[in-house]
């Protein structure tokens, strides 16, 4: 791993709300995941993406040339709106040191983190000002303990994000609809139960 200079050393973090483009692929958060990671390791960035309930938070480490060409792109990608920094600021040493980009959906592995159980569902743009800190000290730990298990930058993470959280938004409206379809059904069948019973 290229090491920076410590005075040339950024981090950049944002909040962003996904697209209905980034919404209508199913391998939009592969996508990314592939595709930054790459280009991260060329500009010796590195990071993490969170994704759940619509929002993007995305924390990066690198020069400060770097990351100002990446937000620039980033704020072209139609993938996601309403861009909000954080954070543009010098700091000492890297918290993912290992990660181009770890890319995880909150959904997954935050619902059984107590520290993290006030965070759902995730809605950053509510946050307290300095709520993300606190939000990165979860991350930091949670890096921390894939480190230990060498699954540190495991790139691309395989598997259909937005997928498993729109199934959830919609699973919740399909099960409402479906009640309601077969209680209609119901009361159908049984008015032409009463209405074919009187001919027999």
């Amino acid at each position: 791993m290229h090491h920076l200079k410590v005075e040339d050393l950024y981090q950049f973090v944002y909040i962003s709300r996904i697209t209905s483009t980034g919404l209508s692929s199913a391998s939009t958060l592969n996508d990314i995941a592939k595709t930054a990671s790459q280009n991260n390791r060329k500009n010796h960035i590195t990071g993490v993406l969170c994704y759940g309930n619509g929002y993007f938070f995305q924390y990066l480490e690198g020069s400060e040339q770097a990351l100002t060409n990446l937000k620039n792109r980033l704020l072209m990608d139609d993938r996601h709106k309403d861009l909000q920094c954080l954070e543009f600021a010098a700091i000492n040493k890297r918290c993912f040191a290992e990660w181009s980009l770890h890319s995880i959906v909150l959904e997954r592995w935050l619902i059984s983190d107590p520290r993290a159980k006030a965070l759902l569902p995730f809605k950053p743009y509510h946050w307290a000002p300095d709520k993300w800190r606190q939000f990165l000290k979860i991350l930091q730990n949670y890096h921390k303990e894939q480190e230990k298990t060498d699954q540190a930058d495991v790139q691309p993470i395989k598997y259909n994000a937005l997928g498993v959280t729109l199934g959830k938004v919609v699973g919740q409206h399909q099960a409402f609809f479906l009640i309601q379809t077969v209680l209609g059904a119901l009361i159908i069948l049984t008015l032409l139960w009463f209405m074919l019973s009187d001919k027999f």
